[in-house]
């Protein structure tokens, strides 16, 4: 006789829920379905503005030179590189160290010149010589900044904001330089001021935010020394400081009003679940932020 066949064991049998532990489960999930996601990133802006800007600073830096013609006006043996740049060529250096055009070229074509400007009502100058620059010189450190500066702010808030922003500073700068060009006499160009107002920005965008910043002593203290040792080389000669204080200040004062950002820890209405409460609700502002904007929107338009 064969050996008997075990029979093969059963499953096990799991007890049955009852009502209440269905009731409670039922209740954690609808729990944890209630936790409000974290908020996503803030939005990254692809920047196009700023790069325009630094494409017409070139293409009116060719124009002025084109215009400028130093063969035909100072002789070619008065020109620098005239062999390889023809009608393109620089100034001597006795006349304008920047490698660049002459100081009547400059003033022809709506550089800042207090008398124009105060005696002669021409008051587009203060816009038009934002985009003029004195020489090869001026006109690379300015580019170099504008890139550093202005691709950043323009990738985080945008172009109205920071188009705005420039344009706002480039005033500010004109507007103090010709103050000043009461007593020199001289014509004034160059994208300084905006650029200026652009540093200024990212400082006041800096103390508004303060909430959203980790490292806030370090990033204060790297702000205070790049803007310092900006506002030193405007002590330099041929260099108009005053255009740099005052796009400093406008880019300061408008960056409380255009760069004001929710403090950190606000959460959106949108992104919280339909029926969930926010035990600790956070205000989406803070009160020096609002002070700040009030007090900088009211210098900006009576100053």
């Amino acid at each position: 006789m064969g050996r008997p066949s075990r029979p093969s064991p059963s499953p096990p049998v799991e007890p049955t829920p009852s009502h209440d532990d269905i009731e409670k489960g039922s209740k954690r999930a609808r729990h944890k379905s209630k936790v409000p996601p974290p908020p996503p990133p803030s939005k990254l802006w692809k920047p196009w503005l700023m790069p325009l800007v630094f494409v017409a600073n070139i293409s009116v830096f060719l124009y002025t030179m084109y215009v400028n013609d130093c063969p035909h006006t100072s002789g070619t043996s008065k020109c620098i590189l005239y062999e390889y740049l023809g009608r393109y060529s620089f100034q001597s250096f006795k006349e304008n160290p920047l490698l660049g055009p002459s100081y009547i070229t400059l003033q022809t074509l709506g550089g800042l010149d207090w008398t124009q400007v105060v005696e002669g009502k021409e008051y587009w100058r203060l816009f038009s010589c934002m985009w003029l620059h004195a020489g090869l010189i001026h006109l690379l450190i300015n580019m170099l900044s504008l890139l550093g500066l202005g691709i950043r702010l323009e990738r985080e808030f945008g172009f109205v904001r920071i188009g705005l922003l420039y344009m706002i500073s480039g005033f500010g700068g004109s507007l103090t330089s010709v103050l000043s060009l009461a007593r020199k006499r001289i014509v004034s160009v160059g994208a300084s001021g905006a650029l200026f107002g652009l540093l200024g920005s990212m400082l006041s965008e800096l103390i508004t935010n303060w909430s959203n910043y980790m490292n806030k002593c370090s990033a204060l203290l790297t702000m205070l020394l790049i803007i310092c040792l900006n506002l030193a080389i405007g002590f330099l000669p041929r260099v108009d400081n005053s255009a740099h204080i005052g796009g400093f200040v406008s880019g300061l004062l408008a960056g409380f009003v255009l760069l004001m950002r929710p403090q950190y820890g606000y959460i959106s209405s949108k992104h919280v679940p339909e029926g969930y409460q926010i035990k600790h609700k956070v205000a989406k502002h803070q009160v020096h932020q609002y002070v700040l904007f009030g007090i900088s929107l009211v210098l900006l338009i009576t100053g």
